[in-house]
């Protein structure tokens, strides 16, 4: 069996299956483009996405994913049932309990409330072109009327939320963002575009601690690279069960 996909709630979920298993899971938190239903996933449909998830698997890994409501940009429901995903998976895979985390754009959003709230289950951090301030991406997102207008209505959507107190709440968030974690934390920024490199920019200013974190940059044709460097990362935090 390549992979199994079953629901919780109405969110579709996903695991995908190593031939040679090692024991050690990753939880994939997508961005807004994710999804998940009951035969196929983003990260499958993907050509880009399916190499990596065939690397990971070659290199023994376990890898289960959610829908997680679609663009749920950190809601509390999506994190809840992120939980309740590793739960799951935990106790009906043969897995060892501590898991590593990779998360693309908003999904990092939920792997950060993730930490906080998962002490002790989990290993490492990749964060792969991450959100980290719904503040910041709003206040970037505010020069494209358009997009800022698409935004805020998933937001209100995803926090059952009037737009008006949102806006407000969010826009009195922190400047900064302090990601002072007891796992390994590792930033991958591919620099496509200048929307990119902004926010590469952005999350180095904003970042209290980055000195502390491994940041990796690379070209959009270095792409392929990413697998690797997804895997080396991973198995450099493993020896300790």
């Amino acid at each position: 069996m390549e992979n199994r996909n079953f629901q919780m709630d109405t969110e579709w979920n996903i695991i995908h299956y190593p031939e040679k298993p090692t024991g050690f899971g990753i939880l994939i938190i997508g961005d807004e483009r994710h999804f998940v239903d009951e035969n196929k996933c983003f990260w499958s449909q993907n050509e880009g996405k399916l190499a990596i998830i065939n690397q990971l698997k070659e290199s023994g890994y376990t890898i289960f994913s959610s829908n997680l409501y679609g663009r749920n940009w950190g809601s509390e429901n999506a994190v809840e049932l992120a939980q309740r995903l590793y739960q799951h998976v935990i106790r009906s895979e043969i897995l060892n309990n501590k898991v590593h985390i990779l998360a693309e754009g908003m999904g990092a959003l939920i792997a950060i409330k993730l930490v906080e709230k998962m002490k002790g289950t989990l290993r490492s951090l990749i964060l792969l072109n991450p959100i980290l301030s719904l503040k910041y991406h709003l206040e970037q997102e505010k020069e494209h009327k358009f997009f800022y207008k698409k935004v805020m209505k998933e937001l209100t959507v995803a926090y059952q939320r009037e737009q008006e107190l949102l806006e407000r709440d969010i826009f009195n968030m922190e400047e900064r963002v302090t990601l002072e974690f007891d796992v390994p934390v590792k930033i991958i920024h591919v620099l496509s575009g200048g929307k990119a490199y902004n926010q590469s920019k952005l999350i180095q200013q904003m970042v209290k601690n980055i000195d502390t974190i491994e940041t990796s940059y690379i070209l959009p044709e270095k792409k392929q690279q990413l697998g690797r460097m997804f895997i080396k990362f991973f198995k450099s935090h493993e020896s300790v069960l």
